[in-house]
């Protein structure tokens, strides 16, 4: 069942003096459950579509699911948006290890299962992959072009999965962790390669969405908006270029500008 992410709510504007009464178009934001084998793992604020992605995406990027391969069975419910997720490995060692929650610097004080050793257990990308700095800007300009629910509400973050020429995956978020999150989902579902693809994020770059692109194995992440200072020292450490400030035809790269023709 297709659930609408937007109402539509009356409100009163103020412009140039002027009270006007008029409808606009709100996000939509719920709280989301997962469960894990039937146990309720984590609530997380999301806008109501794609659960399905969000939640093998979450799930993937802390570290309970390795694939496809180990779910048995996904279910949302999507008028009490809960995602019941059956795995076929025991999650209670995942929860020992991650246990700690830790507020991060998303949207809603969403949460990860943190461990203090997690950025050092994540592999170096070793994709020699490459792309011109023109198709990066018109990537991104792809991705401003791509955003629907921004155009209509203002209210959310979206990410994209780029090959060398096209946008070929895009989502859309109250949260920019979120968002990425279904882009992995979306990944995993789908089996596609990630070793040859950018991700663009429309947000700021914190070390949780470095984290999250490496997990995913994409080499290339690319945002119009800053990075973090320990975002770039995780980027730099783990091989992956990272672009930001990405507007008009201009950028900043602060690691691997190798993959975008420096120095070649």
């Amino acid at each position: 069942m297709a659930v609408n992410p937007v109402d539509t709510l009356d409100i009163l504007r103020y412009r140039d003096g002027e009270w006007v009464a008029q409808e606009d178009q709100i996000i939509r934001e719920v709280p989301v459950t997962i469960y894990v084998n039937g146990q309720e793992l984590v609530t997380m604020l999301a806008t109501p579509r794609e659960l399905d992605e969000l939640a093998l995406g979450y799930l993937y990027a802390e570290g309970f699911l390795a694939g496809t391969h180990q779910m048995e069975r996904l279910v949302v419910d999507p008028e009490k948006n809960l995602v019941q997720v059956s795995l076929r490995t025991d999650i209670d060692r995942g929860l020992k290890l991650y246990g700690r929650r830790m507020l991060t610097s998303g949207c809603g004080r969403g949460s990860v299962f943190y461990q203090s050793l997690d950025a050092l257990e994540v592999r170096a990308i070793s994709s020699s992959f490459s792309v011109s700095p023109e198709r990066v800007t018109g990537l991104v300009r792809q991705l401003q072009d791509s955003s629907l629910l921004f155009r209509q509400t203002g209210g959310v973050h979206g990410a994209a999965l780029a090959d060398k020429e096209e946008i070929i995956l895009f989502r859309e978020d109250i949260g920019r962790h979120n968002a990425v999150d279904k882009i992995a989902g979306r990944c995993l579902l789908d089996g596609l390669e990630r070793g040859d693809k950018l991700l663009l994020t429309s947000g700021r770059v914190s070390s949780e969405i470095v984290l999250k692109a490496a997990k995913l194995g994409v080499p290339l992440l690319v945002s119009p908006s800053a990075p973090t200072e320990l975002a770039v020292q995780m980027a730099r450490r783990l091989q992956l270029t990272l672009v930001g400030f990405a507007r008009g035809k201009r950028f900043n790269v602060y690691s691997g500008a190798w993959r975008l023709g420096y120095g070649l």
